[in-house]
């Protein structure tokens, strides 16, 4: 099912199996409602109609976002070979980790649409295989973010407290990072 709303590019309504709530998403040239089995997708329809002034500005906000993004784009070197980005992340990684006295279990690297980095419960962290392609000080952030993760595992002030024992002005590179999009690179 599809809705129009003024100034968005299309509203696809969809059923997902895996939903357990109603749930926008927008992306770059398209939106898509998420509405769980057993609801009517009329009743998803009526949901994105309720918020079309939300979609309507986080469809600008991500139109600008890209613009800003392929600008960036222009000054980045291209991705490294496969075998050559893992091993750029992976090495150095390992001399963070080893720097900080911050360990974890399991390192892996993956292609990721979403995400630059992710530490579970159990101490593995993932990292995005598109890191290699971004500055040093952004590749070493996430990397630090994440190994600060084996210790602290949500983000409150201790969190950011102990990551700019590490790193020095966490919230500056966070926002410098923000300007890239994985997707995207």
């Amino acid at each position: 099912m599809k809705v129009d709303i003024e100034g968005v590019p299309k509203v696809i309504i969809e059923r997902s199996v895996r939903a357990r709530y109603m749930r926008i998403t927008v992306r770059p040239g398209s939106v898509r409602v998420a509405v769980p089995a057993g609801v009517p997708l009329e009743r998803g329809r009526a949901f994105a109609l309720a918020r079309a002034q939300w979609i309507q500005r986080h469809v600008a906000k991500i139109a600008r976002r890209a613009k800003a993004h392929e600008e960036l784009l222009r000054y980045l070197p291209p991705m490294p070979e496969r075998d050559k980005a893992r091993h750029k992340i992976i090495s150095r990684c390992e001399d963070l980790s080893k720097q900080t006295g911050l360990s974890y279990l399991h390192l892996s690297i993956r292609n990721q649409k979403t995400r630059w980095g992710s530490c579970s419960a159990q101490n593995s962290i993932s990292l995005n295989i598109k890191l290699a392609r971004l500055p040093q000080e952004l590749l070493d952030y996430v990397i630090l973010h994440e190994l600060v993760h084996t210790r602290i595992k949500g983000h409150g002030q201790e969190f950011w407290n102990e990551l700019d024992t590490y790193i020095g002005d966490s919230k500056r590179l966070r926002r410098k990072l923000k300007q890239y999009i994985p997707e995207h690179l």
